[in-house]
């Protein structure tokens, strides 16, 4: 893998990421396109995907920190028996309705080679599939009766109803901030409060991930040269904190449509292109 390669990957991770058009897919179709594929691969989309959450962590500061102090002041309140349910703070609600969405992924991890399978096989049918999917749930979403619901109002049934759309967000193609955020308008959700639950969701789903990827790709002894990771790892950071700044202008001129569109065409193209490659006997390559 060439620099120019290590860097365009990573830029078009840092966008993707956050932009409701699946980075997985984005990466899985340039993968094919001009041969970068393979376990090696898999191994260097996790390093930049651990470069977004930088992103996350920096835009999302304030809020991080206050989770994490309420965490601790949490586990106090448990151990001195002061903990109550029905008078949970926003933070804390938040704490359990992020932990009980992340435990719905533990049974799609069961099929996490099936997952990795149609990322790294050679043809991308699945993935235009994935795509129009996703252009599915943004139509609908965009659709949805603006909701008003804030982090102390979230139930237990919204938190496995993101957490459902996350697992299903494995798939390359299906666009993990899309689905969780049009699944959390789809309970009712503010905006901002949709997009911020999404985001923050992100943070023990995608380090999990990415750290399990990694750790198989070292045993196996296949990967990219850690100095490309490095380059990968800091250009995904720094595109991921510029594009928040299009999720903030994308939540208050409400543009979801657009990707909407974007993704339903992309899908479209990805799969006549897959039949034609079909018929030709091999991918086409770029490059």
């Amino acid at each position: 893998m060439s620099l120019l390669n290590t860097i365009f990957q990573a830029i078009i991770q840092g966008l993707t990421e956050f932009l409701p058009v699946s980075s997985s897919g984005h990466l899985s179709l340039y993968q094919h396109f001009t041969g970068n594929s393979g376990e090696g691969a898999l191994m260097f989309s996790a390093v930049l995907h651990l470069g977004t959450l930088v992103a996350v962590f920096v835009a999302f500061r304030k809020t991080i920190c206050a989770l994490i102090k309420e965490f601790f002041s949490l586990v106090k309140d448990i151990f001195t028996g002061k903990f109550k349910w029905k008078e949970m703070n926003p933070e804390r609600r938040m704490i359990f309705m992020i932990i009980i969405s992340t435990a719905c992924l533990i049974p799609f991890m069961f099929f996490k080679g099936w997952f990795e399978g149609i990322s790294e096989d050679n043809s991308i049918f699945a993935e235009g599939l994935c795509f129009l999917y996703t252009a599915g749930i943004l139509f609908m979403s965009d659709k949805c009766v603006k909701g008003k619901k804030t982090a102390k109002d979230i139930k237990t049934a919204d938190a496995v109803s993101v957490g459902f759309f996350q697992g299903i967000a494995l798939l390359p193609g299906v666009s993990r901030s899309g689905s969780t955020i049009s699944s959390g308008l789809f309970c009712g959700f503010s905006r901002e409060t949709a997009v911020q639950y999404s985001f923050i969701l992100g943070i023990p789903a995608i380090l999990g991930g990415c750290l399990l990827e990694i750790k198989d790709a070292v045993g196996q002894k296949a990967g990219v040269g850690f100095g490309y990771c490095a380059v990968g790892f800091l250009v995904a950071a720094f595109v991921g904190v510029c594009a928040i700044k299009m999720v903030n202008w994308l939540v208050k001129t409400d543009k979801f449509k657009v990707f909407a569109y974007y993704t339903f065409i992309l899908g479209i193209l990805v799969i006549i292109v897959s039949v034609i490659e079909k018929f030709m006997g091999h991918a086409i390559m770029i490059g």
